[in-house]
Formats: C-alpha cells, structure tokens, sequence
C-alpha cells in the first residue's frame, strides 16, 4: 500500500496530492526558510477529518544549510533545491515514519507502542551509504563481524551518544523491489541532537534525547504516521491543498 501511494505521488500534480488517508498521525516540522538549521516540531493526530495538536511544540536541528526536496511520497518537486547525498540538507516534504534503532539492550528500555518494531543495534548492523553499492540506503545484518573496508564504513555507530537512539524517516527508501536513487540521499533519521543542539545536522532531524523518547513513546504505527518537514512558506503554500495539519 505505501509503494502505491509513492508511486501514486509522482504521478500527481502538485494540487492533487494530500496526505493519505489512512494516516492519522504525523511529525509537523516547520523551519523558518529553506537555509534555517532550526525547527519547530510538534505531533498531531486526525480524529475524523480534523487534524489536533496532541503534544506540545518543541525546538530541534536541521542540515547545517538547511533544507531540499526529498524523495518521500509527496510529489517530485526540484526547485529551489533537491536533496543530494552530502549536501547539508534536511530533505523537506512528507515522508512515511519508520522504525527506531538503538544501542539498548532491552525493548524495556525504550517506551514504545507494542506494534513498533524496535532494533537494537549490534557490531554486525550496517547502513549503506555508498551510493555505487546495490545495497544504498539499507540497513544489512551480515552474518560475520564487519571486515572489509566498506563494512566498516558502514557500521552503524554505537558508541556515539547522538546515534544511540534514532527513528527512520523514509526519504529515498530502498526496498526489496525497488532501489534508492543513487546520490539521492541516504540515512536520514530522527536522532539526539549534538552539543544540546548548538551543532547542526548532516541532514538528519535533531533533538534532545528526552524528546525523541517522547516522539518514539507517542508513535502508534497503526496510525501510519508521517514527517511533515517544510519551510514556512512552503507549509503555507501547500497547507490546504495537501490537507496538511
């Protein structure tokens, strides 16, 4: 179904698209302008056709130059930027919620709604980076521990406090039928913020670790949660016609 719905979105005109219907919950991140490193986060829930604040609003941190079109499921839009690999950028759009990773050794540990699969990462979990290699943008559990160069490369951190704890958000995803796009970007996630947010971002979405706990306790995959990460006129622009919150 959310294959369908990507796929649906590259077909569509900008005013055709909206939010999916079956979504009922989403990640509201609205920065000040396509070149702000900082956003303002804040969940909501649709009961009927109506879209409610269910938490308060909270600050975190975005690619140190901003933002750029990503590749989630809302419509491929290029202009004035679209995301790269190692270009900075957060991408912006709407995107699918993932799952969350962690350095953790038991799902006791991390508050979490029962249907939200959890991983806990070891030495042997990596994610591919490379945008070359067949496996860009997934994350691989080899069977061995990492010896050649790019297996190492990309070892997912685990004694990095910012990576400790992190949620998938599903910009240029690669699946079992279809690959991501090479350079298109890679490793995007929510994650703990660094320096308590005085550092930006590569690209990923920032924020203090009680937060993101917050953010993981709140998920409810049922729901179909998505990441809505605009500029604020863009937020404007696309609000009713998107039937964003």
């Amino acid at each position: 179904m959310k294959l369908l719905v990507a796929f649906l979105a590259l077909l569509l005109p900008l005013q055709a698209f909206e939010i999916p219907s079956n979504s009922k919950q989403a990640i509201v991140g609205i920065a000040k302008d396509w070149n702000s490193s900082h956003v303002t986060l804040q969940i909501y829930e649709k009961s009927g056709n109506t879209w409610k604040p269910v938490t308060q609003s909270w600050q975190g941190r975005l690619g140190k130059k901003g933002l750029a079109w990503g590749r989630g499921i809302h419509p491929t839009i290029t202009k004035p930027y679209f995301k790269r690999e190692s270009d900075w950028r957060a991408p912006a759009g709407v995107f699918w919620v993932g799952k969350p990773y962690g350095a953790y050794g038991t799902h006791a540990s991390i508050k979490k709604h029962r249907s939200l699969d959890y991983t806990q990462v070891t030495t042997r979990d990596l994610w591919v980076e490379d945008s070359s290699s067949p496996y860009y943008n997934r994350h691989l559990r080899i069977d061995h521990e990492p010896s050649s160069k790019w297996e190492k490369k990309a070892q997912m951190r685990q004694n990095d406090y910012p990576h400790s704890l992190k949620l998938y958000i599903s910009h240029n995803t690669a699946t079992s039928k279809q690959k991501a796009v090479p350079n298109g970007g890679s490793a995007i996630f929510f994650h703990i913020w660094r320096r308590d947010g005085k550092a930006p971002t590569a690209g990923c979405t920032t924020m203090h670790e009680t937060q993101l706990r917050n953010l993981i306790a709140r998920l409810d995959p049922n729901k179909n949660p998505v990441y809505i990460l605009l500029p604020q006129a863009e937020y404007t622009k696309y609000k009713s016609v998107w039937k964003l919150p």
